[in-house]
């Protein structure tokens, strides 16, 4: 296998890095962007994994799906791992890839050695006033005109409405949030809602038997960033907060967040009871 391999997998867009024969080791990124935010973390992460990044379905340059319930991507994700022959995967989702990331973990546990959740916001309460950039792009009545005609420097905007400070995002995601759908996205956000809505997260996780960690911005301005402490009641749990970090760690911090996930999955996929 190359260092960079670009593969289709069950309508998604499955991106490899690193060598095959490394520990594997599933990036799941968050609502609104793709495979392509994990990119300033890859080239450090991939010096010691088999890195797999996926584009969810109707996100980047995966196709949409019938059903954006967040077990239902957490299936198409189990079988592109399965068609992979992959087992005790260290999997790390940014945000609302965490949600993702936990179903994986509920529904196959056989593919889930450890779990890093990045910015998840545990549970609904814990959820802010979101930025008005936001509110304006995802909600009626205009959502759905500006949605269609924005621009880069728009879409550049609104990633970074959550981050404590200004940073700059890659082109090639950029192009990915461009091909989002305004439907889609407001389905993912309704189901992401739900799924937490029924169970806070680290309820669904204090009952797995897998090693967490949670990397959380002590910045963050979509999640309240005292919630990182309901990780706490989760066995084989470990909160780190970042100083001076928001919501989008793996582009506002990615050499800290890449530093504490590799000291993670060193040692993570070892330690479950």
């Amino acid at each position: 296998m190359t260092a960079h391999d670009v593969k289709l997998s069950h309508g998604m867009h499955v991106v490899h890095d690193g060598p095959r024969q490394a520990p594997p080791l599933l990036l799941i990124h968050g609502s609104g962007a793709a495979g392509a935010s994990w990119g300033p973390m890859v080239p450090a992460l991939a010096g010691h994994h088999h890195v797999i990044r996926v584009d969810l379905p109707g996100c980047g340059q995966s196709s949409p799906a019938p059903s954006y319930d967040v077990p239902a991507q957490a299936n198409r994700v189990a079988a592109v791992l399965d068609d992979l022959g992959l087992r005790r995967v260290a999997v790390a989702g940014h945000s609302s890839g965490g949600y993702v990331g936990t179903a994986l973990a509920e529904q196959r546990p056989d593919l889930v050695g450890s779990l890093a959740l990045i910015s998840t916001g545990p549970s609904l309460d814990a959820l802010l006033p979101q930025p008005v950039i936001l509110r304006v792009l995802l909600g009626p009545p205009l959502g759905p005109l500006i949605w269609s005609i924005r621009s880069d420097a728009w879409i550049r905007k609104g990633a970074n409405a959550t981050a404590a400070r200004p940073v700059d995002i890659p082109d090639d995601l950029v192009a990915a949030v461009r091909g989002i759908k305004y439907r889609t996205m407001r389905k993912v956000l309704r189901r992401n809602t739900a799924y937490i809505t029924e169970r806070s997260v680290p309820e669904r996780l204090a009952a797995l038997e897998v090693p967490v960690l949670a990397i959380c911005g002590a910045a963050d301005r979509k999640w309240d960033p005292a919630s990182a402490r309901q990780y706490d009641a989760v066995p084989n749990a470990r909160v780190e907060l970042l100083p001076g970090v928001g919501h989008v760690p793996i582009l506002e911090a990615p050499e800290t967040t890449s530093r504490l996930l590799l000291d993670f999955t060193a040692t993570g996929t070892d330690t479950r009871p």
